[in-house]
């Protein structure tokens, strides 16, 4: 603010180059509401200007906003530059948007950028992060030339849609190929193999990184390490492996020691770690919400009922489950047993023709992990209108045919949506993809790319 004042007594603001850079700042400061005024306010923008804005937005999480800058930059006949697709590649990402994609990808081939290692990995991320792994990889392989930045690129998109051996074949190729792979390469790597259960390969390239290429772990290549192992059962090595970590142990660390805990239903150690996590960070949602998850499956509800209490008087709100998709030129978002959306008659009897066929085909519901006491019949009828499915139904009565249907949920999905989603992919014939808070999952007859551990 110092600074702003100084810049406004000198008479200088209305400078597109002091302007811009002090938009920088405050939009690498959090403070978006300042920066646009000061946008706003400015008599004349260049595309710096608009970039330092379109980047500000991207970078503190306002996806939608940076893609609503970048239209408004190209109608006022400001064409963008590297640095504009950079920003703008990663909010199409976030917002899982392939439409804006395909759009932002063609502008860039016109403009000859592809050539740009930095455009062109970005643009192979952003199709990373809307689950077109193909395309992906079918980028990746026409780059001209490569740098470290684009072979992470293609080793995160392969773990983060769930294709895990694949990850590992681009990593080594990336060794082959005579680049050395950086402290970034092994976090993806790590994840890889953490999201598919893979051990001993997971150790190896952890051991290799301090033997082989001198890299010291961070805190980022020990949680992937905890989540290795921990998923895979082996709770109490974790549990030492986290206390002789020469690194300080970290809210992440035990939040996903925790997740384990609850998957393997170790009650003992979950309500041990979840104390830890109430003095490290008493406002997590996610910590009451496992620990009661925890009791519920060992059928201790006086417990759930206690940890429920704890979150009331506290203050703390469980964060309501949703997904969304695209169609017809715009999002549609779903709650769990929504019946706000146009179509909701149609998606309902969409989803009970499915069930039918689900069942003759084996299917039977599995309430089991719908943790809420109350009555079979009502506990099913949750579970079987969680907001995936709805989005599903949607696509299904919307999307053309064999087009693949795309969604985004805001939490882990569950394992009856899971099976659910699996089923209906060999009913329909059709590839579903869906990127939860931890990963995407492609569903394809009947088989899911995760391998069903998630």
């Amino acid at each position: 603010m110092d600074i702003h004042q100084s810049i406004k007594d000198r008479g200088i603001l209305t400078n597109v180059v002091v302007a811009s850079a002090l938009i920088d700042m405050y939009a690498k400061c959090g403070s978006m509401h300042k920066a646009r005024e000061l946008f706003d306010g400015m008599p004349q923008k260049d595309v710096v200007s608009w970039n330092a804005m379109i980047a500000g937005y991207a970078q503190n999480g306002h996806a939608e906003k940076a893609l609503e800058t970048f239209k408004q930059m190209q109608s006022a006949g400001v064409m963008p530059d590297i640095a504009a697709f950079a920003s703008i590649l990663p909010a199409c990402a976030k917002m899982g948007d392939t439409v804006q994609g395909l759009g932002i990808h063609q502008r860039i081939m016109e403009g000859g950028l592809f050539s740009n290692v930095v455009v062109a990995t970005a643009l192979i991320d952003m199709y990373a992060k809307c689950g077109s792994i193909d395309k992906a990889r079918e980028l990746f392989d026409k780059m001209p030339q490569r740098r470290v930045i684009s072979w992470n690129a293609m080793i995160a998109g392969y773990a983060q849609n769930g294709f895990s051996n694949d990850a590992i074949k681009i990593f080594e190729l990336m060794k082959h190929s005579g680049t050395y792979p950086d402290i970034i390469s092994f976090s993806c790597i790590l994840f890889a193999c953490s999201h598919a259960g893979l051990v001993d390969e997971g150790c190896t390239y952890f051991n290799h990184m301090s033997n082989s290429y001198c890299i010291t772990p961070t805190v980022d290549h020990y949680v992937c390490m905890v989540d290795l192992l921990a998923r895979a059962g082996y709770l109490e090595h974790t549990l030492n492996f986290i206390i002789k970590m020469p690194v300080k142990s970290v809210v992440v660390v035990w939040m996903c020691f925790l997740g384990a805990c609850r998957l393997h239903m170790n009650l003992g150690l979950g309500v041990f770690t979840a104390t830890l996590l109430f003095d490290l960070d008493p406002k997590s949602t996610a910590t009451y919400v496992l620990l009661s998850n925890i009791y519920a499956e060992a059928g201790r509800w006086g417990e759930v009922q206690m940890v429920r209490r704890l979150m009331k008087d506290r203050g703390i709100k469980k964060i309501p489950g949703c997904s969304w998709i695209e169609g017809h030129k715009k999002v549609h978002v779903f709650g769990v047993g929504d019946r706000s959306h146009p179509q909701t008659q149609e998606i309902y009897e969409k989803l009970e023709k499915l069930d039918w066929e689900m069942k003759k085909a084996g299917y039977f519901l599995d309430s089991r992990h719908s943790l809420n006491d109350v009555e079979k019949e009502e506990k099913e009828l949750f579970v079987c209108y969680h907001s995936e499915k709805l989005a599903i139904a949607f696509g299904l009565l919307n999307m053309p045919l064999g087009t693949t249907i795309r969604v985004v949920k805001n939490l882990r999905v569950c394992v009856d949506c899971h099976t659910t989603t699996k089923f209906i992919s060999k009913i329909v014939s059709r590839e579903i993809v869906v990127r939860d808070a931890n990963r995407f999952h492609h569903f394809k007859q009947g088989q899911c790319s995760c391998g069903d551990y998630w």
